[in-house]
């Protein structure tokens, strides 16, 4: 048994299990899917992928291969998106935020995009994505360090930034210059290098965990009633 896992930026090479019994593929695009199933792995699973300039992963594709029996798992990114989608289906969706994608309580593609670098670099992210500067910013104003309307009000600027140039330094120095509290900013930007969340992390890493689990488990195909 095996499981095929298309990751890119959410995830650095050492955050990777070492376990043979899964395939670290790079970012999913249209058609990759297909073609990795006709190897018939018990999962597969998409962490990252390409929506601007490549083809996305289409929905058809993860269905049929749903359909062939192979258990799909999706989270963070790419993933998140298309399990809070496709989770009525079968799809399994891990995470906060898929729970959030699945919930409506996000609804835009960009809270996950990142821009990053090319496979050379192993796809290091060159911004951050929404999702992280929103936990982030819930566990700051938890701790004190910001008041609940200085991060809601910081949310709102990155939220503004498109999100190629959306990092910590932009949306700090954005904050600056809107006269947000000097005393909050300061805070914020010392805690944040230990603070920061990175919650597309945690939710990949979670998604593994799931895998190795189902693998361990000698599973029988997936079963679908569509």
């Amino acid at each position: 048994m095996k499981a095929c896992v298309f990751v890119g930026p959410t995830l650095r090479p050492e955050d990777l299990p070492p376990d043979d019994r899964i395939v670290v593929l790079p970012p999913v695009a249209q058609g990759d899917v297909y073609r990795v199933a006709q190897g018939r792995p018990t999962a597969i699973g998409i962490v990252d992928g390409y929506f601007e300039g490549v083809l996305s992963v289409w929905h058809k594709e993860l269905l049929w291969a749903m359909a062939e029996g192979i258990h799909v798992f999706g989270s963070a990114s790419m993933g998140a998106l298309r399990a809070a989608e496709l989770h009525p289906f079968g799809m399994v969706g891990t995470g906060r935020v898929f729970e959030a994608y699945r919930d409506r309580e996000l609804e835009d593609d960009d809270e996950v995009a990142v821009i990053h670098g090319p496979p050379e670099t192993g796809y290091v992210a060159l911004s951050e994505a929404m999702v992280n500067i929103r936990r982030t910013l819930d566990e700051a104003a938890c701790e004190g360090l910001i008041a609940p309307a200085t991060r809601d009000h910081l949310v709102r600027i990155g939220k503004d930034l498109f999100y190629h140039d959306r990092t910590f330094d932009r949306l700090l120095g954005r904050a600056a210059e809107q006269s947000v509290s000097a005393e909050e900013l300061d805070a914020l930007r010392a805690w944040l290098p230990l603070g920061r969340v990175d919650q597309k992390r945690e939710d990949a890493l979670a998604m593994l965990q799931a895998i190795q689990a189902l693998l361990a488990s000698d599973p029988e195909p997936m079963q679908v009633d569509y």
